[in-house]
């Protein structure tokens, strides 16, 4: 084997394969309007059971579960998705022009269309359950140690060939993990309140910073560090009340101290229109520095409960 193996994949003559229409379509799964009935239903019921009982506490944690239940089914899918492309993939290479082999490609692509549509149904389940988690919650579910993906907008169902599957089974991979649209970093560290009123002030701030920005880039994809218990949840929420695509870097601990600046280089190698600073760390503020060394604009609201530093300054005097 001298060649590639994109080469390889090039060079095959797929004119002896005739693969039928897609097994399933979108028909074959629950609609829309019943699946939202049905998890309303659902969760309305459940907190309604625990509303006023020990378990009350727990509550959210309970929403995330529910949740979560559909996200895992909606990963297992794309895992058999994977698997069934890693298969086309062989069977495109050891092509030979049987009646065997041609058979074998065109069932191995029915059970990854099958997969792929399980799939986006169940994560369309997950975001129906997402938006429920967040009206209940006032923030954005998010999954532990796994991204959020939707592919709804790439459906490969009506796909003819091996060839092309793989093509744009990639394709959709690459576009769900990497939205469309200008970046915009947005980053702040873990605040603490000495009232109600400050927490609603500083929170009331970040989402009218974030509506500033998102009118001067229509198009953004907010950039954050997934943290569940700071403020990026506070911008994770407004993103998803707004219908904004977001894209988390989390920390990878296995750095260490490093982690945190390791983080903020990956965030800038996106080359974002802004960075939106909110209060922080060491860590935030290099990012600040490297940001404005770069000239990317830097919206600065690292004065009192989230306003600019500037005009705290100015109010001072």
């Amino acid at each position: 084997m001298h060649s590639s193996f994109s080469d390889q994949l090039a060079g095959l003559d797929l004119s002896g394969f005739s693969i039928g229409p897609a097994p399933v379509s979108t028909n074959d799964f629950p609609v829309h309007d019943a699946v939202v009935q049905t998890l309303e239903a659902v969760w309305s019921d459940l907190f309604a059971m625990v509303s006023g009982t020990a378990l009350e506490a727990d509550a959210e944690d309970l929403g995330w579960a529910f949740v979560n239940i559909f996200h895992r089914s909606a990963t297992r899918k794309s895992t058999a998705v994977d698997r069934a492309t890693d298969e086309v993939r062989a069977l495109l290479a050891t092509a030979d022009g049987s009646e065997i082999h041609t058979h074998e490609l065109e069932t191995q692509v029915e059970r990854a269309q099958c997969a792929e549509g399980a799939m986006i149904a169940l994560e369309e389940m997950r975001e129906v359950a997402a938006a429920l988690y967040l009206n209940e919650f006032g923030s954005s579910w998010k999954p532990v140690s796994s991204s959020r993906f939707n592919h709804s907008a790439m459906l490969t169902s009506a796909l003819v060939e091996g060839r092309e599957f793989v093509r744009a089974r990639s394709e959709a991979k690459r576009r769900a993990a990497m939205p469309e649209g200008t970046p915009v970093i947005f980053a702040g560290g873990r605040t603490r309140h000495p009232n109600e009123q400050d927490a609603l002030t500083f929170a009331n701030n970040v989402w009218a910073t974030l509506d500033k920005v998102h009118d001067r880039v229509p198009d953004m994809v907010l950039v954050h560090g997934g943290d569940t218990k700071g403020v990026d949840r506070l911008a994770s929420s407004w993103a998803e009340r707004r219908n904004i695509p977001q894209i988390s870097f989390s920390l990878d601990m296995r750095l260490g101290a490093r982690a945190g600046f390791k983080r903020n280089e990956r965030m800038l190698s996106l080359d974002p229109r802004y960075v939106v600073a909110f209060p922080g760390n060491g860590v935030l503020e290099r990012l600040v520095i490297e940001a404005k060394s770069r000239r990317i604009t830097v919206v600065d609201r690292r004065g009192p409960l989230g306003t600019s530093p500037k005009r705290a300054a100015l109010d001072t005097d």
